[in-house]
């Protein structure tokens, strides 16, 4: 059994420890994310690139991104430090900076027009995709002698005009009805 005078500097030390370990993976953490979403963003630019401007204000969300991330990373050694200090910080705190933050860089890159030209290129792919999707279901559809999205609204056609007809002819024969009558 030990003495209690090294008790308490072994239990601050382990404290420390733990928290520079915490702390130590938190900013491994950040890192891997800001990687992670560095390489995503890239790798959406990278097939379309955009002209000069647009890539310098894609630049610049990048930066302003990378800001909010080195700002969340001080936070977050602040309030680590003050719980080594000994005040009471709530866990909850260090997993809101991070959201926080999170939420904050990616509205910096997302609101950028080289963000938004490489999303419209994403959205005129799929609509593309969508087309070809179609085009091969009216296909097989048509070869296995069963009736196609086409030929539905074809019919839903043709019995608005019998409708819009008949409606024509009632008319008319109430006014013929009225005149005899």
């Amino acid at each position: 059994m030990s003495d209690s005078s090294e008790n308490p500097t072994q239990e601050w030390t382990k404290l420390v420890e733990n928290m520079n370990d915490a702390v130590a993976e938190s900013m491994e953490q950040n890192m891997k994310a800001s990687s992670a979403f560095m390489e995503s963003w890239s790798d959406a630019m990278e097939e379309s690139m955009p002209e000069q401007g647009e890539m310098a204000e894609a630049m610049e969300g990048y930066n302003d991104a990378y800001e909010v991330w080195l700002d969340a990373a001080e936070q977050m050694f602040e309030r680590t430090s003050d719980a080594a200090e000994g005040e009471d910080v709530a866990m909850s705190e260090f997993r809101d900076i991070w959201l926080q933050s999170a939420n904050e860089a990616f509205k910096q890159v997302m609101s950028t027009s080289a963000y938004a030209a490489a999303n419209g290129q994403l959205v005129s792919a799929m609509m593309d995709l969508q087309e070809q999707t179609d085009e091969i279901s009216e296909d097989t559809l048509e070869q296995l002698g069963m009736p196609t999205g086409s030929d539905i609204e074809e019919v839903g056609e043709r019995l608005v005009e019998l409708e819009r007809r008949q409606h024509r002819v009632e008319k008319k024969l109430d006014r013929v009805i009225e005149a005899l009558e």
